[in-house]
């Protein structure tokens, strides 16, 4: 492959990741404010490890402003960024706007993980892998790694792992 070729391929990791288990919704606590369970700190302490054991490039992490994404995401001990677009009420398109997606968008990030909800996540993997939005389930805590690739043009995306705790 040519070093011109080379330079028009654009790779872009994107990294969707559930909130782990929280505690049910109560009658007069906001959703924002749900929290964590016992076994929803583990399963992102689990997601966290693999994911430093696996993914050594800088990430850009963007989290969704429940408190449920937020302490996910400290699981991981890395900064990220609470993004308001990623929230409860997302659609799939919000996520890939606030992802710089499609690659070349005006992103300079290569790897972006996103810290976010059901259903949003899973119609997001849908569209990606099949091309048009479905009710696709992510378990709670789960992570899917994408590898999407622009080459002469053309998308390519690749499933690179499903994890779940």
């Amino acid at each position: 492959m040519s070093a011109q070729r080379k330079a028009q391929d654009k790779t872009m990791e994107l990294l969707l990741w559930r909130h782990a288990e929280a505690t049910e919704a109560d009658t007069g606590q906001p959703d924002q404010e749900r929290r964590l369970t016992a076994r929803g700190e583990k399963q992102a302490r689990q997601i966290a490890s693999w994911l430093r054991e696996h993914h050594q490039k800088r990430l850009r992490i963007l989290v969704s402003p429940a408190q449920r994404c937020q302490q996910t995401a400290h699981a991981l001990a890395l900064p990220f960024d609470v993004e308001p677009s990623i929230g409860t009420s997302a659609a799939a398109a919000d996520l890939l706007a606030a992802a710089g997606w499609p690659p070349g968008s005006g992103s300079h990030d290569n790897a972006v993980l996103l810290i976010g909800h059901q259903p949003t996540l899973g119609r997001l993997a849908a569209l990606l892998l099949s091309g048009q939005e479905a009710d696709w389930a992510i378990k709670k805590g789960a992570l899917w790694w994408f590898s999407i690739r622009i080459r002469e043009g053309e998308t390519q995306t690749v499933l690179k792992a499903v994890v779940g705790p």
